[in-house]
């Protein structure tokens, strides 16, 4: 047995027994650490990442690359890192999509900013909607932003009729910070309900989300 392993087998058992409730932060790095860096005391390591970042959201948003300039750090734990939020974030989108009903601004920001979690560049999404406002299915249509480049009206299209939808909620991310929308948010929009109209299918919103924020163009009255 190593000089760490019979640490780590306390901490093991200790998470096994109680959870993460009573660990502190630089202590769930440490453990998560353990299956990444087998033979190398994480104590440290973790205490470094917090040091590095500040906080433990902060540690798990941080970029691989990055991640990998602190000491011990290598490929395999950054990965790690950066799997443990995006695993958990899948699992609720999953969970939540078997029952969504998105029938008010209110309710799809909400969905919305959950899916927008962790995401560092712009990201456009379709929401696909039943005549009710169950969500269909939620869809990835480009990144790069809602330029006339970066909307993918064609794959907004077929989506729609490959889902039977009956609206879509169009949406994508500001990661400055500022939800408002920009001269090619409105350009945007009104190539996708055009384009949306000649199918029979309505375009409810387009949502724009930053930070902790959002911004519905429908409630602003633009898709009256």
């Amino acid at each position: 047995m190593g000089i760490h392993d019979g640490h780590r087998e306390k901490m093991r058992q200790r998470f096994l027994s109680g959870g993460l409730d009573h660990f502190a932060d630089h202590e769930a790095l440490e453990l998560l650490l353990y299956y990444a860096i087998p033979r190398r005391d994480t104590n440290p390591i973790a205490h470094a990442l917090m040091e590095r970042y500040g906080s433990l959201p902060a540690v798990l948003a941080a970029p691989a690359e990055d991640l990998e300039k602190v000491d011990g750090i290598g490929e395999n734990a950054a990965v790690l890192l950066k799997l443990v939020p995006q695993l958990y974030r899948k699992a609720r989108l999953a969970e939540a999509e078997q029952e969504t009903v998105l029938n008010s601004s209110e309710r799809a920001g909400a969905y919305l900013l959950e899916r927008f979690v962790g995401e560092t560049h712009e990201v456009v999404y379709a929401l696909y909607l039943d005549r009710k406002g169950k969500l269909i299915a939620c869809r990835h249509l480009g990144e790069g932003g809602i330029s006339s480049a970066g909307l993918d009206i064609r794959r907004l299209l077929e989506q729609a009729l490959l889902t039977s939808a009956s609206a879509v909620i169009l949406s994508h991310n500001h990661p400055s910070g500022v939800a408002l929308p920009s001269p090619d948010d409105y350009v945007a929009t009104d190539r996708a309900k055009s384009a949306l109209q000649s199918i029979g299918v309505q375009l409810a919103d387009h949502i724009i989300v930053a930070d902790n924020d959002f911004v519905s163009m429908a409630d602003s009255g633009y898709l009256l």
